[in-house]
């Protein structure tokens, strides 16, 4: 891990989502006429602050970078005095409970929106993406069972178009979540090139637990994306691969009688065989040749693979997905909409005991996302905030004191009632929420370290 890296791109990333949280509580605040006394990047003790414009609202900066907050006018709070009649007309709790709906709701609204712009511009912009174009389907899988064999382009899921790995990840785990069958479109290629014979598919719905939803499990329902034929780009100098003979732009068909897929598949078998000898045939020149080559044993994370010191192709064929602006901006509200759907369903099979709290991840997984993505470059990072954002948005607004889809459902209750919330009633579900925000931190810290040591 790359530590500096990994924890700049963390605190920027956590920086960019906190200032857009509270700015969208600022400004609606302001445009309802309420008073901002402070604007407070990080939580606890003030580092440095500066009071600007007319209502001099204060701007700081404080020691715990994990969050922040708008401190607007509010009576209740106990270092505020006595406010005089014009004050009274800009204090918070004597506005309209719309006005305190739109200006509690905007932060979480504020980092939707925030997902809607990231995403609809690396949409125009492009992004590559493995295409769908299926790898060899292993038999003992749901994919093969339902007539995959590996060449198929995938086209639509359930019906939706699909144009990248990722959107028919994304549709099949919908269908996963929701426990429906996926129905797979899909073109066959055929002996005629010219032509492809276009064939539907349908999985089960009830193959993979929601558990298995943080793991490979489009490799266990059988699907893969198309990886290149093994062949050799770069023999490296003295190592094993010159020294048995093999060549740029060997073909690699067998080894020890097994039959190479791919690229993939072939580093996969050297790196299972350490100090193994490995017989392996192929074609040179459209002629069958056989070496005998032993990998040079390494150690990476503690286990022994093996090496031959050769480039062998083995990334899937990629694409470049672009839209125009409107429909850009159509995808990005979609997506927001059905990554936040799928949070929410993920959240609720946890409260019922569907899915583990083992999937909780906290600071330290995030930090090791932000660095892994600011590593594989800008459009990763980019999606990465995109998908945080949506999660801070779905997580303020649920129902928990202390957060904003608390304080939403308080105003809920005093829409249908006509009364507001006792103070008596609000301290102790303040109490409850924050000891339920402390558990969650506690339990996601420790999956977190649990993650970091397996």
């Amino acid at each position: 891990m790359n530590l500096p890296l990994t924890l700049l791109a963390f605190f920027v990333a956590i920086s960019v989502l906190i200032v857009v949280h509270e700015l969208g509580h600022y400004w609606v605040a302001r445009w309802c006429g309420v008073k901002v006394l402070r604007f407070s990047l990080g939580m606890g003790k003030v580092v440095c602050s500066r009071k600007v414009g007319p209502d001099q609202t204060e701007w700081t900066l404080s020691a715990l970078p994990l969050g922040g907050y708008v401190k607007l006018l509010d009576a209740r709070s106990p270092d505020i005095g006595e406010l005089s009649p014009e004050e009274q007309k800009r204090e918070f709790t004597q506005q309209k409970v719309w006005r305190r709906i739109a200006i509690v709701a905007a932060g979480p609204f504020s980092n939707f929106l925030l997902a809607v712009l990231i995403l609809a511009g690396l949409y125009v912009y492009g992004t590559p993406e493995p295409s769908t174009t299926l790898r060899a389907v292993p038999e003992a899988t749901a994919a093969y069972q339902a007539g995959f064999r590996g060449g198929e382009l995938i086209t639509a899921v359930n019906g939706s178009q699909v144009r990248s790995w990722t959107d028919l990840r994304w549709k099949v785990m919908e269908a996963v979540i929701g426990k429906v069958p996926v129905r797979l479109d899909a073109q066959r290629p055929t002996d005629d090139s010219s032509r492809n014979l276009v064939v539907s598919y349908v999985l089960p719905g009830k193959l993979i637990s929601a558990e298995e939803l943080e793991k490979n499990f489009m490799g266990k329902l059988g699907l893969s994306p198309a990886r290149p034929p093994a062949t050799i780009s770069k023999v490296i100098p003295d190592g094993p691969a010159m020294k048995a003979g093999l060549l740029e732009g060997d073909l690699l068909m067998e080894v020890n009688g097994l039959p190479v897929l791919d690229g993939l598949a072939f580093v996969e078998m050297v790196r299972a065989a350490p100090s193994k000898e490995l017989k392996i045939s192929g074609l040179r020149n459209q002629k069958v040749f056989n070496v005998v080559v032993t990998p040079e044993t390494q150690l990476e994370n503690g286990l022994a693979v093996g090496k031959i010191k050769a480039e062998i192709p083995s990334m899937p064929e990629m694409i470049i997905s672009r839209d125009a602006l409107p429909t850009a901006i159509v995808k990005g509200v979609a997506k927001t909409w059905d990554t936040s759907i799928v949070t929410v369903k993920m959240i609720g099979k946890m409260i019922v005991g569907e899915v583990s709290i083992k999937n909780i991840t906290g600071p330290i997984t995030i930090a090791d996302y932000a660095g892994q993505t600011a590593r594989a470059g800008l459009i990763h990072y980019f999606q990465f905030i995109a998908f945080i954002s949506i999660s801070i948005g779905v997580m303020n607004l649920l129902p928990i004191p202390v957060l904003d889809g608390g304080l939403l459902l308080y105003y809920a209750v005093e829409m249908l009632t006509g009364r507001t919330v006792s103070g008596r009633f609000g301290e102790i579900a303040q109490r409850v929420g924050v000891a339920i925000l402390m558990t969650l931190l506690v339990v996601a810290v420790f999956n977190d370290i649990v993650r970091l040591l397996s």
